[in-house]
């Protein structure tokens, strides 16, 4: 059975006073026989609440509390807060708005910081202490939960999304930076979690956080789960590439990023890590690979995080959320994920029939495409690259550059070539000067047969 206690410090105060002069409420007493009874309590010794000694009361105090009683009741005898609670006595108004202007202006600055600048300036009294800035900072809504944005006050709810798969979120863990190999390696761990169950939906233990790194995660999950409705991802430049950003489009995915400097925003992924580092990270002890940090990982993600009791899912485990029964799955087909992860870049084909894609340099048999741009695809799921270009219709495949290889291809000459030609069929008639002495003499004789004719007729007439 619960045990009644005082809502708050005040009336926990009001029933202290009220036991106190409660023996002369409860008693008719005449004037002299009042102040007699108030004189004998004014002598007796009591530990108030809160208090570590005990004390004594005045008689005019007795008597306002047992006049206060009788009026208000118990309300009567709860202590009244101080009119100017929260404002700072020491600070006129001149000195709050000058105050306040510059949290305004620098909300990051800290409020020691500030007292000592404007003290350096000689703006501002030693008398003026933190705690009373802080309070004038509280009441204006200026202390550093209001201003975690630089926006002013925010409303924060606690949200879930609907079912499993319709939110998954994206994220990177700065492990510990191990000696592998002789190496200084940093360990990054990349995964993504399903909002609605915490099902870590796949993990990953990397020596970077590249976006190449990030697409083959997201890849890895797409073929196990299918495809989410939405992916929520921090600012980072490993979740701002134009890659990522053209492959949830095409396979219809919101690309959703969070506020940044927000890091409550993403509650959940941050509260997965916390219970990462609690229960492997820290205590890794002797790794001869990263494979062995994800050997442990997946274990205790596989024996304990995935089949315990989760307090943000009402005691439900995540791997029973997420289980195939309890969500609908977006089957990939792998052509489907391939035209999402396939990049098209204009580029100009060198003199030498070679173009450059990635860095790496490929070369093409078309010779006719020498000098003109063309559209060059290239998948990203393909381990080595493996880029053709489209063109009029066709799929041209390009292979690497081999400079020695090439050096000792042998090709026949174009004299050979021309003179194997002629052999074969008779040669085009192609005489740009005979062309021109025929016209000029076809000319010369057509205009002879006019003026015959002239002369003809003039003979008859």
């Amino acid at each position: 059975m619960d045990i009644l206690q005082p809502k708050d410090h005040a009336e926990e105060i009001a029933l202290f006073r009220h036991g106190l002069i409660g023996q002369i409420c409860a008693r008719e007493l005449s004037h002299g026989e009042l102040a007699e009874a108030l004189r004998a309590l004014s002598q007796e010794r009591v530990r108030p609440p809160g208090s570590a000694r005990t004390r004594t009361f005045a008689v005019p105090t007795l008597e306002r509390w047992l006049y206060a009683y009788r009026k208000r009741g118990l309300g009567g005898l709860c202590p009244r807060p101080r009119r100017d609670r929260g404002r700072g006595r020491d600070l006129d108004p001149a000195l709050r708005k000058l105050l306040c202007d510059i949290r305004r202006e620098h909300p990051d600055a800290s409020v020691l910081l500030i007292l000592r600048t404007l003290r350096a300036d000689g703006r501002l009294s030693d008398e003026v202490s933190a705690s009373t800035v802080r309070r004038l900072y509280r009441q204006e809504g200026l202390d550093k939960i209001s201003q975690r944005d630089g926006k002013g006050p925010t409303t924060r709810l606690k949200w879930q999304a609907e079912r499993p798969d319709a939110l998954w979120h994206g994220d990177v863990c700065h492990g510990p930076t191990l000696v592998l190999a002789g190496r200084r390696t940093p360990v990054r761990i990349h995964a993504l979690l399903d909002d609605a169950s915490r099902f870590i939906v796949v993990l990953s233990v990397e020596s970077d956080e590249k976006e190449e790194t990030m697409l083959r995660l997201l890849v890895r999950a797409l073929r196990l789960y299918g495809v989410p409705d939405a992916l929520y991802l921090d600012n980072g430049a490993t979740y701002r590439g134009e890659a990522l950003r053209l492959c949830c489009s095409r396979l219809g995915i919101s690309l959703l990023h969070a506020r940044p400097y927000d890091a409550q925003a993403r509650g959940k992924m941050e509260r997965f890590w916390r219970t990462l580092r609690e229960n492997v990270l820290d205590h890794l002890g002797e790794v001869a690979s990263l494979a062995d940090i994800t050997a442990r990982i997946q274990a205790f993600l596989d024996v304990h995080y995935h089949a315990a009791p989760h307090a943000g899912l009402m005691g439900r485990a995540p791997g029973l959320v997420y289980a195939p029964g309890q969500r609908e799955i977006d089957a990939l087909s792998e052509s489907r994920l391939r035209e999402a992860l396939t990049i098209r870049l204009r580029r100009r084909v060198h003199r030498d029939t070679t173009i450059s894609v990635r860095g790496q340099l490929f070369e093409l048999d078309h010779g006719y495409l020498a000098g003109r741009v063309v559209t060059v695809a290239s998948c990203l799921l393909d381990e080595p690259l493996a880029p053709v270009v489209e063109h009029e219709g066709q799929r041209i495949p390009l292979r690497l550059v081999n400079p020695v290889h090439n050096a000792h291809v042998k090709r026949p000459p174009r004299r050979a070539a021309a003179t194997s030609a002629a052999a074969a069929e008779p040669p085009v008639p192609f005489d740009p000067g005979g062309a021109l002495v025929q016209k000029a003499a076809r000319d010369a004789a057509a205009e002879a047969d006019d003026l015959a004719q002239e002369e003809d007729l003039d003979a008859i007439f």
